[in-house]
C-alpha cells in the first residue's frame, strides 16, 4: 500500500507529457495541402485502424538504388532502413502512389495536383516576413537553393524528422529534399513525383525537376502530403 501511494505521489508531482503530432492543413488559393510530409505516426494509425498492408509488408522487402534498384529486407514505412526510426514523424516511405491515395482518401484527403503542389511549393500566396507574397520563386527556399535536404545542402544522407526541418515558401516543410511526393498527374503507369528528395542535389528541387514513377512504385527516396477541398 505504501508503494502504490508513493507511485501516485510521484505522478502527481510529474505528470506524464503526453505529445499528439498534428500535421496543419495550410489554405493556398482554393484549395488546402499538408504542412509536413505524411508521417510514419500518421500512416501507422491509417494502417492500424484499417489493418492496412503496404506492398513492401506484404512482399517483404523495399527498394534502394545501388547498382540498379536492389531489394532491402524489411525495408517498409514502419522500419524505412530496415530498423526502428530515429523518429516516428519522419516521413512515411515505401508507400505506392495507389498506398498514398488510400491514405489521403482515409484522411478526406487527395494527393495534389502537379499544379496545385508547385503553387503551393515555389509561389508565396499568404502574408509573409521572409518572402514576398505573389511572388514565384525557383526552389521551395525562395531565390535561392538553402537549408534544404539535399546531398549538397543539409546533406544528412538520409530522410529527417519533418519536425527538424526548416519552413519555405507558404510555410510549408519539405516541399523541397527530404523525400519525393507523389502528385495526382499520370501519364499511362506512371504518376508525377515532386521536390526531389535527400538523395540528389538542390537543383532536382526546381519545377523542372519533378520525374515520373511507376505507380506501383516505393522507395525509400518516396512519400507524399494531401490536399484538401476544404
Amino acid at each position: 500500500m505504501k508503494v502504490l501511494l508513493k507511485i501516485i505521489f510521484i505522478f502527481l508531482l510529474f505528470p506524464i507529457k503526453t505529445y499528439a503530432f498534428e500535421n496543419p492543413k495550410v489554405k493556398i488559393n482554393n484549395f488546402f495541402i499538408q504542412k509536413y510530409e505524411v508521417t510514419i505516426a500518421e500512416f501507422s494509425n491509417f494502417a492500424n485502424k484499417t489493418n492496412f498492408k503496404t506492398e513492401a509488408e506484404k512482399q517483404g522487402f523495399g527498394y534502394e538504388y545501388g547498382v540498379g534498384w536492389e531489394k532491402r529486407k524489411n525495408w517498409n514505412y514502419k522500419t524505412p532502413y530496415g530498423k526502428n526510426p530515429d523518429s516516428l514523424t519522419e516521413p512515411a516511405v515505401h508507400v505506392s502512389y495507389f498506398e498514398a491515395e488510400q491514405y489521403c482518401k482515409f484522411i478526406n484527403g487527395r494527393l495534389p495536383t502537379f499544379a496545385e503542389w508547385s503553387t503551393a511549393a515555389y509561389t508565396q500566396v499568404l502574408d509573409s516576413k521572409v518572402f514576398e507574397k505573389n511572388k514565384t520563386y525557383s526552389y521551395p527556399s525562395g531565390d535561392k537553393a538553402e537549408k534544404m535536404n539535399s546531398t549538397d545542402l543539409l546533406s544528412y544522407k538520409k530522410h529527417y524528422d519533418v519536425l527538424k526541418l526548416p519552413e519555405g515558401i507558404n510555410g510549408l516543410v519539405a516541399m523541397g529534399g527530404n523525400v519525393w511526393e507523389w502528385t495526382k498527374d499520370r501519364k499511362d503507369n506512371s504518376a508525377l513525383t515532386a521536390g526531389s528528395s535527400w538523395w540528389y542535389s538542390s537543383s532536382n528541387t526546381t519545377k523542372n525537376g519533378a520525374q515520373f514513377k511507376p505507380a506501383d512504385f516505393y522507395a525509400i527516396y518516396v512519400g507524399f502530403r494531401c490536399a484538401f477541398e476544404k
